[in-house]
């Protein structure tokens, strides 16, 4: 034989091995019907318990909406008794931190309900001019909004209005009633 037989041959019982022995087969393992039926009632009953909790915070939500009588700058608003105001101190815009944690819990809210946009009232007390406390309640409805916005709220979902002193939550003429009038109060614009 000569050496190129050889080889021709070598390449050739190498080849027929090669083909013989094959790839090796991949083992299987099926779970058992069992499982997957356990697993499934687990998934299907944790999405019914969202369900329901979905439609009980819903209907939560709209047990508190009351229309408001005059319209708001996005059409017809509703209050919600779930939405808290936030207070300023006097000729102040910055959030205080006991009102932060209201407008966490309105955050909370808002993220059960993506579709619902709300708007900002920026309000004042009686001291000040008319244009003063108008730029100090937008400055004041603006914060809010800003607030929200950093901690996950769109800000597509917000619209702010000021009414500067126009509008007071208490009509009364001393410090009691001007902490009451220097807020943010918030409505809802859509569900």
């Amino acid at each position: 034989m000569t050496k190129k037989s050889f080889i021709l041959f070598t390449i050739l019982i190498l080849c027929i091995g090669l083909m013989m022995t094959g790839c090796p087969k991949k083992t299987v393992m099926k779970e058992e019907p069992s499982v997957k039926k356990e697993e499934a009632a687990k998934v299907e009953a944790e999405r019914a318990a969202k369900g329901r909790e979905a439609e009980a915070a819903k209907k939560e939500l709209e047990k508190s909406l009351v229309a408001k009588k005059e319209p708001g700058i996005e059409g017809v608003v509703f209050e919600s008794s779930l939405l808290k105001d936030i207070r300023f101190d006097f000729d102040k815009y910055d959030i205080r931190p006991g009102d932060a944690a209201l407008l966490k819990g309105n955050a909370a809210l808002l993220m059960k309900y993506h579709s619902v946009k709300i708007q900002i009232e920026g309000h004042c007390d009686e001291r000040g001019t008319v244009e003063y406390n108008l730029a100090l309640g937008e400055r004041r409805a603006n914060s809010t909004k800003n607030y929200l916005v950093s901690i996950g709220i769109s800000p597509e979902r917000i619209s702010t209005i000021s009414y500067g002193k126009e509008k007071p939550s208490d009509p009364g003429h001393n410090e009691e009633a001007w902490t009451k009038n220097r807020r943010a109060h918030t409505i809802i614009t859509a569900k």
